[in-house]
């Protein structure tokens, strides 16, 4: 499996984990005390840090720190739009489109050579 891909697959495993890290308390646990959903996002969060470094590491063999940065940030709105649509309930809106077309603008000009 080429690289790019290796290092994708795992940035996608990874941002799945630290986005439910960083928001389903907000949706699971807003009832509880914030040390509860504290200790239950580092738990998560922990298995994010499992998959996102082996992903750079493997990633850095053939990309810079700058491609390695914006691949994340696409794979992060990649994970983040479906997360917060269906698992959170918030409305689709086009800024998510905006935000997008802005992020493959940044993908162009960081991977051209």
């Amino acid at each position: 499996m080429p690289v790019i891909a290796k290092t994708t697959l795992l940035l996608i495993l990874s941002n799945v984990f630290m986005t439910f890290a960083w928001y389903a308390h907000l949706k699971n646990l807003n009832n509880k005390a914030w040390h509860i959903a504290a200790m239950a996002s580092w738990s998560i969060a922990s298995v994010e840090y499992l998959l996102q470094v082996p992903a750079n590491r493997i990633g850095y063999t053939e990309m810079n720190l700058s491609q390695l940065k914006i691949l994340q940030e696409v794979v992060t709105l990649s994970v983040f739009i479906p997360f917060a649509v269906f698992y959170m309930d918030q409305p689709v809106k086009l800024n998510y489109l905006w935000a997008g077309l802005c992020l493959m603008g940044a993908v162009y000009f960081i991977f051209k050579s």
